[in-house]
C-alpha cells in the first residue's frame, strides 16, 4: 500500500469539508449525551459548559476516537489492515452507551457513501470490503481517519481536525439546548480550539491498543438519554 495515493484536491480544502457542519451525515442530530446533562440540569452556562468540553477534549475524544483516527496512519501505509480492525473494535465497544455506538456507526456508513461520490478516486475498497466481511465496523473517526490519510493529509493534522470537530459538534448542540447564543459559542470554540494541538501531541504518544476514557457522568448521560421523556437529538 503507497503511503500516499494521487492526489484528489487541496487536501486542507478536503479537511474542511469534513469538519464542515452542514456535511450530510447525521453530526447534526447527535448530541452524544449532552442533551440528557443539559435537561437533568448538570451544565446550565457557558462556564460549566467549558469544563465540560475541555474534560471530553481530554477525557474522552483525544483518548478514544482519536487514536482510532491515529491508527489508520499506523497500520494502513503498512497493509497493517486486521490491526487497524482490531484497533476500532478494541475502542468502540468499550463505550457504554448503545446510542452512541448506533450513532458514530450509521456516521461513518453515511460519510463512506458520500466519499464514494465526492472524491471518486480514494481507494474505499478495503473498507467496503471489510465491514462486508464483518472484519470493521466502519465507524466515524476509522472512514474520517482513511480519508485524510488517501487524501494527503498528514496524521497530527487529521488528529487535531478531528478533536476540533468534536468541539464544534458539541458547540452547535449546546446552541439548540442552551441560551448561550453565537457570540458565546465561537468564543468557545476559539477557546478550546487552541488546546487541540496539546491533545493531539498527547495522541500521538499514544498507542490505540492504549485507549481509556474517564467520563464516566457524560457516559450516564448518553445512557439516560433513550429515556428522556423529550428529545431533540437522536443520542
Amino acid at each position: 500500500m503507497t503511503d500516499r495515493p494521487e492526489a484528489h484536491a487541496v487536501p486542507w480544502l478536503v479537511l474542511q469539508q469534513l469538519l464542515d457542519s452542514a456535511l450530510p451525515i447525521g453530526g447534526f442530530s447527535h448530541s452524544f449525551g449532552l442533551e440528557t446533562l443539559v435537561q437533568e440540569g448538570s451544565i446550565t452556562n457557558g462556564a460549566e459548559l467549558e469544563q465540560y468540553l475541555r474534560a471530553m477534549l481530554y477525557q474522552s475524544w483525544a483518548v478514544t476516537d482519536a487514536l482510532i483516527v491515529s491508527a489508520v496512519y499506523r497500520d494502513a501505509p503498512a497493509g497493517e489492515l486486521q490491526r487497524l480492525w482490531a484497533a476500532e473494535k478494541l475502542v468502540h465497544v468499550g463505550r457504554i452507551s448503545s446510542e452512541t455506538r448506533s450513532g458514530l456507526e450509521k456516521m461513518g456508513r453515511r460519510l463512506l457513501a458520500l466519499a464514494r461520490t465526492s472524491y471518486p478516486g480514494l481507494r474505499l475498497a478495503e473498507l467496503e470490503e471489510a465491514y462486508r466481511s464483518g472484519s470493521c465496523l466502519l465507524t466515524h473517526p476509522l472512514v474520517f481517519g482513511w480519508i485524510c490519510w488517501q487524501a494527503g493529509i498528514g496524521r497530527e493534522q487529521a488528529v487535531q481536525g478531528w478533536l476540533y470537530g468534536s468541539l464544534s459538534n458539541a458547540v452547535n448542540s449546546a446552541l439548540r439546548l442552551m441560551a448561550i447564543g453565537q457570540t458565546e459559542a465561537q468564543r468557545l470554540l476559539a477557546l478550546l480550539s487552541a488546546e487541540t494541538d496539546a491533545a493531539a501531541r498527547a495522541v500521538l504518544v499514544m498507542e490505540p491498543e492504549e485507549a481509556w476514557s474517564n467520563m464516566p457522568g457524560s457516559e450516564l448521560g448518553m445512557i439516560r438519554h433513550e429515556t428522556l421523556y423529550s428529545r431533540l437529538f437522536m443520542s
